[in-house]
């Protein structure tokens, strides 16, 4: 799930960092910049979701864990070098922070990947958003987010065929327990992107992910995380997860409203779904159709609760006591790594 954050203007597609650097951002926006904020936006989260399609190819090759490891350990090094960020100067909590970041950020990649190996990309997609969804709902605390989570909560009911019968159990918690990391990363993005400049903390965080990951992948994929084609698929993901949806987002929201990026962003489950169907084989019955369209509306309801929300306390003469939650849980909505998982 990758998503810049909307507490500032130049984000990372999750975390709420600056931009990369000027020249780097300058000479990308004149080579897309023809496509439009929205088509940035839609070819964002077109490459996060295909991508995610391309992961589960390769899982025969390299296991679940194993893809994981090399799509950090890829994301990372190219994050390293373009940021070059700084090692000196920061204190203990600022390094506390950025590890939970990284912690959180592997979790929810290696959890979403073990449940696409098991269950449909649409579904895993459409379960993994339920927890960022309810950080934005939990955030907002009003009446009318009881309409969005009951929306969500019918999606996944009718997602599960009221006892998720037709899904892997197992698959269906990892989903879950990668939507619940989702919303730890939309945290502690937030609070690494407000200790260091720029993408150093995304920087770091990745390389963290990498490491703690590390031993996984080689033990499960062992010498097979060597073969030149399973490195080379595994760049690949990295670079349609990470690297271009970073990049694409980050021009968009500079001519784009954050609220209206948040709202497109939640149309990624029916880009996952999209992407299952025609890379996959993976067809979905009009009832996960269904399901699919619930969790969406109660997203973009979220959203658009939570900006207006937003707006109200700015204008009044208590904004920034009653905005304080607010970016973090708009960004909850936001695709991802996935900067989100997917």
């Amino acid at each position: 799930m990758t998503t810049p954050s909307t507490s500032q203007p130049t984000t990372t597609p999750t975390p709420t960092s600056a931009a990369v650097s000027e020249p780097a951002v300058a000479g990308a926006a004149h080579r897309f910049g023809a496509l439009g904020p929205v088509g940035l936006v839609l070819a964002g989260g077109i490459s996060v979701q295909f991508g995610g399609a391309l992961a589960v190819t390769l899982m025969p090759r390299a296991g679940a864990l194993g893809v994981v490891t090399l799509r950090l350990l890829a994301a990372a090094v190219v994050l390293l070098v373009v940021c070059r960020p700084r090692l000196r100067g920061h204190s203990r909590t600022d390094w506390g922070t950025v590890i939970v970041f990284g912690a959180a950020m592997g979790a929810m990649n290696g959890l979403f990947y073990e449940a696409v190996d098991r269950i449909p990309l649409g579904p895993a997609v459409t379960l993994e958003v339920l927890g960022p969804l309810a950080l934005s709902v939990l955030a907002s605390r009003r009446a009318v987010n009881a309409v969005w989570a009951g929306l969500a909560l019918a999606g996944v009911f009718l997602l599960g065929g009221g006892g998720f019968s037709d899904l892997d159990p197992t698959g269906v918690a990892f989903a879950l327990g990668a939507g619940a990391m989702w919303a730890a990363y939309i945290i502690f993005s937030a609070r690494t992107g407000r200790r260091f400049p720029q993408a150093d903390g995304l920087a770091l965080a990745m390389a963290v992910a990498a490491l703690l990951f590390l031993p996984l992948g080689i033990a499960e994929a062992g010498s097979r995380l060597l073969d030149p084609t399973t490195v080379a698929l595994g760049s690949s993901v990295a670079v349609l997860s990470s690297v271009l949806p970073y990049t694409l987002e980050l021009l968009a929201l500079r001519r784009l409203p954050a609220h209206t990026f948040a709202v497109l962003m939640s149309l990624e489950p029916a880009i996952a779904a999209t992407a299952g169907f025609l890379i996959l084989d993976q067809a979905l019955t009009a009832t996960q159709a269904a399901a699919i369209a619930l969790v969406i509306a109660a997203s973009i309801g979220a959203v658009r609760t939570q900006v207006g929300r937003g707006r109200r306390a700015a204008a009044g003469p208590e904004a920034a006591g009653l905005e304080a939650a607010g970016p973090e849980a708009v960004a909850g909505l936001q695709g991802a790594g996935k900067g989100s998982a997917s």
